[in-house]
């Protein structure tokens, strides 16, 4: 069944997952974010690949989630999910809880390729890579996302300060919190991140995954699984008394959310970007 919303590219080694929206900057619909899903299966089904590049077509790696696309509002109605909390829950749950947590326990290394903005579900599914690789202009936005990693990406006081002030964070900035590996310019971003996999990809694959899990696990003893999955419920009623409660009610979802609206007119009064 071919790709829509993804590309899938093998390149010896290394396989690229390339999410292809550039028209509405890779915003996360359903049908992108099931065909990364299958993408990242039949890399992780190949033998002859052991690592895999998550990257974004065009000015921008993601935007976040699809808020209201004419192809996201056509698949709703072909494929609803039930109109009430559970139902939004669970649309939750499926889409950005369980496809993330499997996409973070990949058995092969990960890198995100991330140039321009990141924004909320781009940071989610960046951060859920075992690698960032970002170019000099990438901005990363993170909130209380359902995948909400970001006190264990940048650490407890640094989650404080950008969260309460919902502002973004430079590459620059991103590399010296450890939440990004490299940086480099943007004309060189796929060229770096490709030798950065195939220096990987020399290594024996049983080793990798081995210690993939060891990492993982490592996290996970100290509580990474149980508190992601705990933040999803502080996610969701954050949800419920705005853009969610908003969609229940039938209105219309606006176009940016009030935390990228905020983070945007700070960037502005700055003079960045």
């Amino acid at each position: 069944m071919p790709y829509k919303q993804i590309r899938y590219q093998k390149n010896g080694r290394i396989a690229k997952v390339v999410m292809d929206r550039p028209r509405y900057h890779n915003a996360q619909s359903r049908v992108m974010l099931e065909e990364m899903n299958r993408a990242f299966a039949e890399a992780e089904a190949d033998d002859d690949v052991r690592v895999i590049v998550l990257a974004g077509e065009g000015k921008d790696f993601s935007s976040g989630h699809d808020l209201g696309t004419a192809e996201e509002r056509e698949d709703a109605e072909r494929r609803p999910y039930q109109p009430s909390v559970r139902g939004q829950h669970k649309r939750s749950w499926d889409l950005f809880v369980d496809l993330t947590l499997k996409w973070r326990d990949v058995e092969k290394p990960t890198i995100a390729q991330v140039q321009g903005y990141c924004i909320f579900g781009g940071w989610m599914i960046a951060s859920a890579m075992d690698l960032i690789v970002a170019s000099e202009d990438a901005m990363f936005l993170p909130s209380l996302l359902q995948y909400f990693s970001i006190p264990w990406d940048i650490g407890v006081r640094k989650a404080r300060e950008i969260l309460y002030q919902s502002r973004f964070v430079p590459a620059a900035e991103a590399e010296r919190l450890g939440f990004v590996n490299m940086v480099v310019p943007r004309e060189r971003l796929e060229e770096e991140t490709m030798a950065l996999a195939a220096r990987i990809a020399e290594s024996e694959p049983f080793a990798l995954r081995m210690l993939k899990l060891a990492i993982n696990n490592a996290q996970d003893a100290a509580g990474f699984r149980t508190a992601v999955r705990n933040a999803h419920s502080h996610h969701l009623l954050l949800a419920l008394g705005t853009y969610l409660g908003e969609r229940l009610q039938g209105k219309p979802i606006p176009r940016r959310l009030a935390g990228v609206e905020q983070a945007l007119k700070k960037l502005k009064r700055g003079g960045e970007r």
